[in-house]
């Protein structure tokens, strides 16, 4: 492979999983005694961590008060509507079978990260699952990837990221990576674009063929 480790956010890239997301800060912000977030609202606000997310949707003076309410809701529900994108277990299958080494990274909770693809049944093709309260760290802290990186024992010139949003761009061109965007998530094509993306694709099955080449093919 010309990547042999890949890394991939969860949200928007491997899986589906909004509709949990949106009816978590939905139940938060009733609960708070707020007019119920937009889809839009919710999309806009996610990708830098939960606590990033909270504050934009209630502001920063709610936070404590918001967390208090959402992680418990979201522990009993996090299971319901959650569903691997299209091309997501082919891909994973592949990379595994011919070599190569995959993880989850991502600003998601990395307990629920973990439990959720348990869940899914990939846990088993993944080499790693690094996620939000593993470390000090979130994307795009350089601290961060070069952690994931260590771990898999992989060089960054040896390693492509895989993601949906500005925060796994950043990411990569932090640490050196390449990066691959998908618009299966929160940002479209024009969003990666203007945020410095090259390769962009519109789904896994499209992505696929690009990183599973071998060293010699160009890509």
């Amino acid at each position: 492979m010309r990547f042999p480790t890949l890394l991939f956010d969860l949200d928007g890239t491997l899986l589906d999983h909004f509709q949990a997301i949106q009816r978590c800060h939905t139940y938060t912000m009733q609960k708070l005694g707020l007019p119920p977030p937009t889809r839009a609202q919710v999309r806009a606000a996610i990708g830098g961590g939960l606590e990033v997310a909270i504050t934009r949707l209630v502001g920063a003076d709610r936070l404590p008060e918001a967390l208090a309410i959402y992680r418990p809701y979201w522990n009993a529900t996090m299971l319901d509507d959650v569903a691997l994108l299209p091309g997501a277990r082919e891909l994973l299958t592949a990379i595994k079978q011919i070599g190569g080494q995959a993880a989850i990274f991502t600003n998601k909770h990395g307990p629920s990260s973990r439990r959720i693809c348990q869940h899914l049944g990939i846990s088993e093709l993944l080499a790693g699952n690094f996620g939000a309260t593993d470390t000090p760290w979130l994307k795009p802290t350089l601290a961060f990837t070069q952690h994931a990186l260590k771990i898999m024992g992989a060089t960054a010139a040896q390693t492509a990221l895989v993601g949906d949003s500005p925060y796994d761009l950043a990411a990569a061109n932090h640490a050196g990576c390449t990066f691959y965007g998908v618009t299966t998530g929160t940002h479209s094509a024009e969003e990666l674009q203007s945020a410095g993306a090259v390769n962009i694709f519109p789904d896994l099955f499209s992505l696929s063929p690009i990183l599973l080449q071998r060293n010699s093919a160009r890509h």
